[in-house]
């Protein structure tokens, strides 16, 4: 199955209120494993960045004005995400982004180009009832290294967030592996004999003499059972 991992960083928290996406990154495995293949780009907002989400991610609008336009980099990021399930930590977040982008190139939204979409904050929330499930949180839980992350940023958070959900449903992958090994089965041994090796061996006249002898004895004496 070809899974990608998805995050975006913004100028702000609302697209309704005129934010815009300003990174995006997408990381591939196939089959629970990392196939290397990444699409990752920043782009230029066309507006001032808030400065508390600069203090989360770091990226400022002067970083930001020789990158590309949202409108430049669609198609390629459409491909590389087409047909794919899409895994997301709080998907909606970042679906809402991305589906304010594509309308207003007048294109399909996010949904229609993959064949699902999974949201791994949901995941955590009913694994982990009343806990943080933050990226953070979820990567001390697993015991995965995230010491890298002093700043959000939208590579980094996906390539965590692959070993979050590899973790996550790790026994799910136990169970597959489970249904999906062969039985075990008996195997039996067959010992071939070369018959034509052997030497037949008749008894004579005086072997056959005495053995009707014994026989007729027995019967006299009523032993016999036959």
């Amino acid at each position: 199955m070809r899974q990608i991992f998805l995050d975006t960083e913004t100028t702000g928290l609302y697209p309704d209120q005129g934010h815009r996406i300003i990174e995006i990154a997408a990381v591939e495995i196939f089959n629970r494993r990392p196939t290397q293949r990444h699409f990752h780009i920043y782009i230029n907002p066309e507006r001032e960045v808030d400065p508390g989400a600069q203090e989360v991610h770091g990226i400022s609008l002067e970083f930001l004005q020789d990158k590309p336009l949202f409108a430049s980099i669609a198609a390629e990021f459409v491909e590389f995400i087409r047909g794919a399930e899409l895994i997301i930590h709080n998907a909606p977040f970042d679906i809402g982004f991305l589906n304010m982008e594509l309308a207003k190139l007048g294109q399909d939204k996010l949904e229609t180009y993959v064949s699902g979409i999974i949201d791994t904050l949901k995941m955590a929330k009913e694994m982990r009832p009343g806990q943080r499930n933050n990226l953070d949180a979820l990567c001390r839980h697993f015991g995965i290294d995230n010491s890298q992350r002093t700043l959000h940023g939208a590579l980094l958070d996906a390539e965590l967030l692959a070993e979050v959900y590899i973790a996550m449903t790790r026994g799910q992958e136990s169970l597959l592996m489970e249904l999906s090994s062969p039985v075990e089965q008996t195997t039996h041994t067959h010992l071939a004999v070369d018959f034509s090796a052997l030497k037949l061996v008749t008894a004579d006249a005086e072997e056959l003499d005495a053995h009707q002898q014994y026989i007729s004895g027995l019967a006299k004496a009523g032993a016999a059972s036959w």
